[in-house]
């Protein structure tokens, strides 16, 4: 078994440490940061960085080599599903570095980075556009109409902008990137996409009537990723439409103007306020019980399973309410 990595060249101007996935050759160095050559053509990262992924999830390279050095290479990596990506991967019109762009990858959780918005400290400038930005980004729906905005609705936390169209009605991806999550929801979000963006920003669209893609296809701006629908927790027709940054949702219409269907900016600036409104989100919510009141009721009411209700307030479902009684919802 022989130890290799792989290096390139690349121009000064890209970071150091992207990937252009060109000109690359195999040399050897020390065990420590190590890629084990399998079989012929296949190998396998093994170092620390990578076991902060999951158990399951397995990197592997795969290339075709000749006897000497190929300037371009097919790469595959495999977490549960295949992600097959071009020798030039190219998000959002800029090279991607495969540590930080796979460094936490779930195919089915919203949200696995178990970073807590409300301890963002940080200001950072995402920028959203390149060398066009015309061509950089697009709306989901064209001629948006928000029905229901992200904020507080219904005695809890709306963490999108529902967007009107009718089933059927094709469903672009915002900006370029990679499809993390493509599922179902039958309690919440119904059918649908999740995209990572170069970034760290991420995308989702939920209630859709039929997904086209599956986890990592890749995106370019603009591309019908799904059909509109009403799936999973939904009263009608609707694109539900959520950004995310390190897994916390943020209001859109940080990024969008909806109103002139276009973007606010070529770079966003997320700051500890763009998750401030997590502090009212998370507030204990209490329900007075009054006759007449059933944990199903009540459940529809707040939008709150019977099955949190029952956690938050140590009972069961068989439990019988007591009129005056005192019900945390949230």
């Amino acid at each position: 078994m022989s130890l290799c990595t792989v290096s390139e060249s690349f121009s000064q101007k890209k970071l150091k440490d992207f990937f252009k996935f060109k000109n690359k050759e195999i040399v050897p160095i020390t065990p420590e940061d190590t890629i084990i050559d399998i079989d012929e053509g296949i190998f396998v990262i093994e170092d620390a960085y990578w076991d902060s992924l999951a158990m399951e999830e397995e990197i592997s390279l795969q290339r075709e080599l000749s006897m000497l050095h190929e300037d371009t290479a097919e790469v595959v990596l495999a977490y549960n599903v295949p992600i097959q990506v071009t020798e030039q991967l190219m998000i959002d019109s800029v090279w991607v570095t495969l540590r930080e762009y796979y460094s936490t990858w779930s195919t089915t959780k919203v949200n696995p980075y178990e970073i807590d918005g409300e301890q963002f400290s940080d200001t950072l400038a995402l920028s959203l556009t390149f060398d066009n930005p015309s061509l950089d980004w697009c709306l989901p729906i064209p001629k948006t109409e928000v029905t229901s905005p992200f904020g507080l609705r219904r005695w809890r936390w709306h963490y999108g902008d529902d967007i009107r169209l009718k089933t059927g009605d094709s469903v672009r991806v915002a900006f370029d990137g990679i499809v993390r999550v493509a599922q179902y929801d039958r309690y919440g979000y119904g059918h649908y996409i999740l995209v990572r963006h170069y970034n760290g920003l991420e995308t989702l669209y939920g209630h859709l009537s039929k997904r086209f893609l599956k986890p990592g296809d890749v995106v370019k701006a603009g591309d019908v990723i799904g059909l509109g629908g009403s799936t999973g927790r939904s009263s009608g027709p609707h694109l539900h439409f959520e950004t995310r940054y390190q897994g916390n949702a943020f209001d859109p219409k940080e990024i969008f103007n909806f109103d002139m269907d276009t973007i606010r900016t070529t770079t966003m600036i997320v700051t500890p306020y763009t998750f401030s409104y997590l502090k009212e989100a998370r507030k204990i919510r209490y329900h007075r019980v009054r006759s007449g009141d059933t944990l199903s009721h009540i459940s529809y009411r707040y939008g709150v399973s019977i099955n949190k209700i029952c956690r938050l307030n140590g009972i069961r479902r068989s439990t019988i309410l007591r009129v005056g009684q005192r019900l945390r919802i949230t």
